[in-house]
């Protein structure tokens, strides 16, 4: 049994990445889980030195004390286990544009996620190869709309419809829905903690497990590190990552810190250690809303020479 953090190599992890980090490693060493680590490394072609950001990510989950068992998982040396996936599934050709689907006819989810409608199951012969001429297809799995549930340990039941969503994309490389689940499932991962954007798509991956032959893992969907304009926490807000935060003045202790008190494990002007966090972890107690990043939350950086906005 083991929970995971998996980060894509596209950039510098920030707080935000950091914080939900330090609860995966709360959770699983809370429930005496092992804890593994894996670049999810498949969409970073065309990121400049995404070895060298993944290598940089490493160091700085080491920094805060983030200890991991096992090798490193990278995606990319895993296209094999992907493809034995797929060939296990009820599977069949997409040729739809992505403004295709956006133009479609159905309701998006909240997320902004569009289910799919099944279009191409549909297609004759004589269409499909006119289709075939111009386009590469992505390949889908069949799902038939069924309704499919899962328990959340912050957010409680969430039942979502399973629409034909995508396995392989149309430039040959397996999509996350896919490689997620075949890379928790052969990693021992029962646990995943992540921010709660993802939480509507749990049903369709618990349900491709359950399709794969496994078991869901159980879900802890925590909320994401704002800025002060209520919007998703990015390396362009400033001053957010260690290295940043490091030019600042502020050690990797400071910063643990300042994670602690935004999950209310310590308090204002604490300095603790991750050991200390998890005599305190109960996550029943830990705040629903999600963080807002404010420079006034460096207590002693210089925070004239932040850009958080």
């Amino acid at each position: 049994m083991s929970g995971r953090f998996a980060p894509s190599p596209t950039a510098a992890l920030h707080l935000g990445n950091l914080r939900t980090a330090v609860l995966a490693w709360l959770f699983a060493r809370s429930t005496g889980r092992g804890f593994r680590l894996r670049i999810e490394d498949l969409d970073t072609r065309r990121v400049r030195a995404a070895g060298e950001v993944a290598a940089q990510q490493v160091r700085d989950l080491a920094t805060l004390g983030l200890d991991f068992d096992g090798e490193v998982v990278w995606q990319s040396a895993r296209l094999d286990a992907y493809a034995a996936a797929v060939a296990q599934l009820d599977t069949y050709e997409c040729y739809c544009t992505r403004k295709e689907i956006a133009d479609a006819p159905s309701a998006p989810h909240a997320d902004g996620y569009r289910p799919y409608t099944g279009v191409c199951l549909r297609l004759t012969a004589a269409q499909r190869a006119v289709l075939a001429s111009t386009r590469r297809p992505a390949l889908r799995v069949r799902a038939d709309g069924e309704r499919f549930s899962v328990t959340d340990s912050l957010a409680g039941e969430f039942t979502g419809v399973v629409d034909d969503f995508v396995l392989v994309r149309n430039d040959g490389v397996p999509a996350y829905n896919l490689a997620v689940v075949v890379d928790d499932l052969a990693m021992g991962v029962d646990q995943v903690v992540r921010g709660d954007d993802l939480l509507s798509s749990s049903p369709r991956q618990a349900w491709l497990a359950t399709r794969l032959g496994g078991v869901p893992p159980t879900y802890a969907h925590v909320p994401l590190a704002l800025n002060r304009d209520g919007v998703r926490l990015a390396k362009r807000d400033g001053a957010v990552t260690l290295a940043d935060l490091a030019a600042l003045g502020m050690d990797a202790d400071r910063i643990l810190a300042l994670l602690a008190r935004s999950l209310g494990l310590a308090a204002t002007g604490e300095t603790v250690q991750l050991p200390q966090l998890l005599a305190r972890f109960d996550p029943l107690r830990l705040p629903r809303e999600p963080w807002v990043v404010d420079p006034t939350d460096y207590a002693d950086a210089d925070v004239n020479r932040m850009s958080i906005t």
